[in-house]
């Protein structure tokens, strides 16, 4: 594999004390215990400032001395593709096409350029389509881990194994996406509700057992999502994947052969 941004030994923790922070954003309101009775749960508005930062901090420290000319043309052309692609589609029914070059490119440079690219293409899609919101960060980072984790997967499967991996893996993670987009926003634009005899709520609800929040997230979630827009946007990863990914990974891997990337 040839990498276009080599990711270090400090890099590397760098990614993962950020990953585990990003983590503990999404997952606030399983974690902050508010005061029972209240009728509204905002998130904690450090975190839509955290949030930028964090991302921030680790785009600093993987490009530090790590990013050649060749290097940033290529995150530039691709971030512009993805952000033309998700004009197309806008989510609309979840139909994005953001999804799928990204992983294809983060299997082909590396986890560092993964997570870079995640998150320059969902901030231009953002100006591109003006979905600029307090969800925006999230929504970086979520796509900042989609593209690592692609270029983390098995690098000894190759031909059409490759490309089923990867049908699995986009499958994977639009599902993913959409959970941890719900679960940041779930207490937020539902509000909370007070314990329930029979379990039967899909608000949050203060105080309550883990398990029984968790619960009612996952109901929240299977209704408002999980078999609409984000069963779309699994499909058009599946589809666009076997029907462009083998000649998007050779076009992508003739590039990096010519730029002459280091071996990752």
């Amino acid at each position: 594999m040839t990498a276009a941004l080599r990711v270090g030994p400090r890099s590397a923790v760098t990614l993962a004390a950020a990953s585990c922070v990003g983590l503990l954003m999404f997952a606030w309101p399983l974690v902050l215990r508010p005061a029972a009775g209240t009728d509204r749960v905002d998130p904690p508005f450090v975190f839509l400032v955290l949030m930028p930062v964090v991302i921030g901090v680790v785009v600093v420290e993987l490009t530090e001395g790590g990013m050649d000319s060749k290097a940033l043309a290529m995150l530039g052309v691709l971030t512009a593709i993805n952000g033309a692609l998700r004009t197309l589609g806008a989510g609309t029914s979840g139909v994005e096409l953001v999804f799928f070059v990204l992983v294809l490119a983060g299997r082909v440079f590396g986890p560092g350029f993964g997570f870079a690219l995640g998150c320059t293409s969902l901030f231009a899609s953002a100006l591109l389509t003006g979905a600029v919101g307090p969800w925006l960060p999230f929504q970086m980072m979520c796509a900042a881990w989609i593209g690592m984790a692609a270029g983390l997967l098995p690098r000894r499967v190759t031909g059409r194994w490759e490309i089923a991996m990867l049908v699995v893996y986009g499958v994977a993670v639009a599902y993913l996406f959409g959970a941890l987009m719900n679960l940041w926003s779930w207490p937020f634009l539902l509000g909370v509700e007070g314990a329930d005899a029979d379990g039967g709520t899909l608000a949050f609800v203060p105080g309550a057992p883990l398990l029984e929040n968790l619960r009612s997230f996952a109901l929240y979630t299977v209704a408002t999502s999980t078999a609409t827009w984000d069963t779309g946007r699994a499909v058009t990863n599946a589809v666009a994947i076997v029907v462009l990914g083998p000649a998007i990974l050779a076009t992508l891997r003739r590039a990096a052969r010519r730029a002459r990337f280091a071996p990752a």
